[in-house]
């Protein structure tokens, strides 16, 4: 299936990036639904699952909201208001969708289902606005869950990609960077042109501009939103993914201890998966008050971080920690 994105000179100069959590939330949802998940992301559906079922959002509204194909709610995915929104701003616009949209698009669902909506999404679809804030509260959820720990690690390659495709257009034009976002869209001077593959979309009535939403977990397909007046969105695989689960090399353990003391470097070494302080303890051998301790001075030198998990706080690598163990990993970013 073919859709075609028609383009003026003004929709040119208006096409803009964003990096948004609220994407990575949609798309990662749906590669947890997805049968079996992504080789790329197995190692990180392996992590947080757990804590999924824990938390009981495998039986929640998202899930529900975001099945394995099929329509994506566009409710979901409101217009970014700027380059990088945190994810606050972008539940702030989805509380605040009319209730003939969210209606609109859980109609879409019931469609795929035979007709009938899933009983989890009834109450939501007779009352939006009292239920969309509950919504919004299992996406915080979730993002805390699935997300938050490794989110510097995943906005690291988002970054990256953006900065990439900014140079791009510098030195070769937009035309170029609309052509080389994905094997499955084609610029041909006048219109973008989706091979449409995943998405029961016959033709896109755009707003104005297009906006570009790489994403970590939109590969192997593009995804795209499109409600007038808003800007047409398109999420598509950022560059360098399939490196993005890899372990890290430890080879610089030892210089690291040099620097930063032998425990605080075998921390950081083991939080290239993100991890409590009861398992840190028992993967080093530390007692958790010594554990507890490090992580204090760490997080303070910037080179950990904390996030919420239930009951549990989950430790995680920043992305200047991560760049201690392989300077690689350090994102270019423009001059100025």
């Amino acid at each position: 299936m073919r859709t075609e994105l028609a383009f003026s000179v003004n929709d040119l100069a208006q096409t803009r990036f964003a990096v948004s959590p609220l994407w990575e939330v949609v798309t990662s949802l749906r590669a947890l639904a997805t049968a079996p998940v992504p080789a790329l992301h197995r190692r990180w559906a392996e992590q947080v699952r757990p804590r999924l079922a824990g938390a009981g959002l495998e039986r929640g509204r998202l899930a529900a909201l975001v099945p394995a194909t099929g329509h994506l709610p566009d409710f979901l995915n409101p217009t970014p208001a700027g380059p990088s929104p945190a994810l606050a701003d972008e539940l702030t616009a989805i509380t605040a969708t009319a209730p003939e949209q969210v209606r609109a698009d859980l109609d879409c669902l019931a469609a795929e289902h035979g007709g009938r909506l899933p009983a989890r999404l009834r109450p939501l679809y007779r009352d939006p606005p009292a239920q969309l804030p509950r919504v919004a509260a299992e996406i915080e959820t979730y993002w805390q869950l699935a997300l938050a720990p490794y989110w510097a690690r995943i906005r690291a390659v988002l970054e990256a990609d953006v900065f990439h495709r900014a140079r791009q257009a510098v030195e070769h034009g937009t035309a170029r960077v609309l052509d080389d976002l994905h094997e499955t869209v084609r610029w041909d001077g006048r219109a973008l042109r989706l091979e449409q593959r995943h998405c029961a979309v016959e033709r896109l009535d755009a707003g104005a501009g297009l906006l570009l939403v790489p994403s970590v977990f939109a590969w192997p397909r593009v995804l795209t939103r499109s409600l007038p007046p808003d800007p047409p969105q398109l999420a598509y695989p950022a560059r360098g993914i399939a490196a993005l689960w890899e372990r890290r090399p430890g080879s610089r353990s030892d210089a690291l201890a040099a620097v930063l003391g032998r425990s605080r470097a075998r921390l950081l070494a083991e939080l290239d998966s993100p991890a409590s302080t009861t398992e840190l303890a028992r993967r080093t051998g530390l007692s958790a008050a010594a554990v507890s301790q490090h992580l204090t001075a760490l997080r303070s030198a910037g080179l950990t971080s904390a996030h919420r998990a239930g009951h549990a706080v989950l430790y995680a690598r920043t992305a200047v920690a991560d760049a201690l163990f392989d300077p690689a990993d350090i994102a270019p970013r423009p001059a100025g």
